[in-house]
């Protein structure tokens, strides 16, 4: 895996991987975002408690700062915690009528994992390369 990564970056440029991982990233947390919204109002409209939305759109409205600063650290930390959504996503799925949003939501968060861990590896090579320069 190392190697054809580095093969990767050799043939297209970390440039244009990190351009490519970070839209990749963008995506896949605003489709994650919308999926856990839809889901919190499906949840809400029960009882009206809006609380479980909240706390399920906290972890991700956090790392928000690290997205908008381009972190690499932040990135491999919300790949950590991406994961944690694709188990949601999988236990929602299993819900009667619910299928749908269940894998949804585990499709955006392993899009999001793999997004974050890609752009975590070209933006410290990226910041590297520069700083040697």
């Amino acid at each position: 895996m190392r190697r054809w990564l580095e093969s990767l970056e050799a043939e297209k440029g970390v440039d244009q991987l990190t351009a490519r991982a970070r839209r990749w990233v963008l995506g896949s947390y605003g489709i994650l975002t919308l999926a856990l919204l839809i889901w919190g109002m499906l949840l809400a409209r029960d009882d009206g408690n809006l609380r479980p939305m909240l706390a399920f759109l906290l972890p991700l409205v956090l790392f928000l700062p690290s997205l908008l600063a381009k972190r690499p650290r932040g990135h491999a930390w919300l790949a950590f915690v991406s994961l944690l959504y694709f188990m949601i996503g999988v236990n929602v799925a299993i819900l009667p009528g619910l299928g749908w949003l269940g894998w949804l939501i585990a499709l955006a968060a392993l899009a999001l994992f793999g997004g974050s861990t890609l752009y975590a590896r070209f933006r410290s090579r990226q910041q590297r390369a520069r700083q040697g320069e």
